[in-house]
């Protein structure tokens, strides 16, 4: 993991010199601030998929090339199986499995998610991000306690939400077990 946490300052801060843009824009595009955006770079600093998804967007890559340092490169089609995928371990405890990473021009982001239940997140406020373009989340078992621009629903298995992405979201896994669901991120 810290391997990757360096691997990745290191991309951030090469496309940055390449497409010579000041670490204070970046910081502002990730939402982050200044420091918190060098020590990234610098790789001292962990980052969440947020983060990355809006650094990838920043720079015009896909958010493969900035994870692993490699272009997607199938264009008639992907298969992912099962268990398979480009695993992302981003915001504490989620695990993201990336199902079209190898799909170059994407119009979507499709991950497989699994959100930890944690006793206190349960009832407490949720953390929320944002970013750019539209998201539909499926949930495939566990519950899902979601908050979208300050309206908080409960979502079982088999429910789905679709919003958009630029109001403040996030969820959490309630009820004593792991939430997994399934997120597309359709780009703006």
């Amino acid at each position: 993991m810290l391997s990757e946490i360096k691997d990745v300052g290191q991309r951030l801060k090469g496309m940055r010199d390449v497409l010579c843009i000041s670490a204070e824009e970046m910081a502002d595009v990730t939402g982050v601030t200044l420091d918190d955006y060098l020590a990234v770079e610098d790789g001292t600093k962990d980052f969440s998929f947020t983060f990355l998804y809006k650094a990838a967007g920043r720079f015009g890559i896909d958010l493969t090339e900035l994870i692993t340092g490699e272009s997607p490169h199938l264009t008639g089609y992907t298969i992912v199986r099962k268990g398979q995928g480009l695993p992302i371990e981003r915001r504490e405890g989620f695990k993201y499995l990336n199902l079209a990473a190898q799909f170059r021009n994407r119009q979507a982001e499709a991950f497989l998610v699994t959100a930890p239940f944690e006793k206190e997140e349960e009832k407490a406020q949720i953390k929320l991000n944002t970013h750019d373009g539209q998201e539909m989340d499926y949930v495939l078992s566990g519950v899902m306690r979601i908050c979208v621009d300050q309206h908080e629903e409960t979502l079982r298995e088999g429910d789905t939400i679709y919003y958009d992405a630029a109001r403040p979201h996030g969820m959490v896994a309630v009820d004593g077990q792991d939430c997994r669901f399934l997120a597309i991120v359709i780009k703006k």
